[in-house]
């Protein structure tokens, strides 16, 4: 017979009952707090929309005090620092395709002459503009720096020089987004997301699926190694990963119009490589966890801070030191220099390998765990 009247001591016995199965299921207990505390520390401490100490090549040639005035207010403004100083414009040019400067200061031979006589000579900076968030606010500065930077300098009679618009004819150039187009950031980078996101889930749900349903039993009872079963298991969904990065390049092109100056081949030899990680890292997840949903949970775990600390949401060198480092780990950081680079730069394969290695090296680490505990995944 059902009770009709509420009472209090079932009720508490099913809260005591909710409380010893919260406890015992640590996945779940894990994110119910772990996720807030994550994402507490990473939006309050590591994301920054506003970067600074941006890294910059110089490429001078006047060490006038008037250049000096002008590259020491740019580093007082804390928005730069002189990372590089280069000989020749093809270096400088390599710099910034490769991402290891945001901006390249070209001083030429006659600056001083041509500003003393108030000829107003011309400034070059050339900015990285791939993220146009990124770029933004230490453009403004750079025009305000210009403005005033020699103001110290131009005293008695070049004092008629400090005037609006300024000494010099400051020309920025926006390399590779001249028109800030967020579409060219943030539809490529998508494709990373994706991949991270579907691979992940999909192949953690691998493993425990089949213990779930009673086959892992018969896999362990072949004479199959680890290193086949893994492989076998991650082969098909690369032919899905390739299916939906195939589908976001005709969107991006059709519908966004998003530049595609470099080698498709070159891109998808790349993707191989990092569909290959993300699918380690579903199936080493999937030896982990006891059930799907805990496999699901642990890959939001794994998902959360690639989506927040690869540079696909805000700028990458926005971020505090220690979330550079956590960023520099994971593999979605480094596929979205590539597929920028390849796609909006052109970049060749010696371009994008300083970020390629990185992933290889990250999804074979992550295979060789998944392969030391795929024997175990029954105890």
């Amino acid at each position: 017979m059902i009770p009709l009247t509420f009472n209090l001591s079932r009720f508490a016995a099913i809260v005591r009952k909710e409380f010893i199965q919260m406890r015992r299921d640590r996945v779940t207990f894990a994110m119910m707090f772990g996720i807030p505390i994550i994402q507490l520390i990473l939006f309050g401490f590591a994301i920054n929309t506003d970067p600074k100490n941006l890294p910059v090549a110089i490429l001078s040639s006047d060490n006038s005090p008037f250049a000096r005035a002008f590259l020491h207010a740019m580093e007082s403004s804390q928005y730069f620092f002189i990372a590089r100083n280069v000989e020749t414009e093809e270096a400088a040019r390599r710099l910034l395709a490769r991402g290891e400067v945001q901006f390249v200061i070209n001083i030429p031979s006659d600056f001083s002459r041509r500003l003393v006589r108030g000829e107003h000579p011309p400034l070059l900076v050339e900015a990285d503009a791939t993220d146009p968030s990124a770029v933004s606010s230490a453009v403004q500065v750079v025009n305000e720096i210009a403005r005033t930077a020699f103001d110290r300098d131009l005293a008695g009679p070049l004092q008629k020089l400090v005037a609006t618009p300024g000494p010099v004819d400051l020309r920025i150039h926006l390399a590779y987004n001249p028109d800030r187009m967020t579409q060219y950031n943030i539809v490529p980078g998508l494709m990373g997301v994706v991949l991270t996101m579907t691979m992940v889930v999909i192949t953690a749900l691998a493993v425990t699926r089949e213990r779930e349903r009673g086959t892992m039993e018969s896999l362990l009872a072949t004479p199959a190694l680890p290193l086949e079963v893994m492989v076998g298991k991650i082969v098909p969904y690369i032919f899905a990963g390739y299916v939906q990065m195939t589908v976001i390049l005709l969107a991006a092109r059709i519908l966004f119009h998003v530049p595609m100056v470099g080698s498709f081949l070159l891109l998808y030899l790349s993707a191989f490589c990092f569909i290959v990680a993300t699918l380690a890292v579903g199936i080493t997840i999937s030896t982990l966890a006891g059930n799907q949903l805990q496999a699901v949970q642990m890959s939001f775990f794994f998902f959360l801070p690639s989506l927040l600390l690869s540079g696909f949401m805000f700028p990458f060198r926005g971020m505090p030191d220690w979330a550079q480092a956590i960023g520099q780990a994971l593999p979605l950081t480094h596929f979205l220099r590539v597929l920028r680079g390849i796609l909006l730069k052109g970049n060749a394969l010696s371009d994008v390998w300083p970020d390629l290695w990185p992933i290889l090296a990250f999804g074979f680490a992550v295979m060789l765990v998944g392969a030391l505990r795929y024997r175990r995944t029954l105890d």
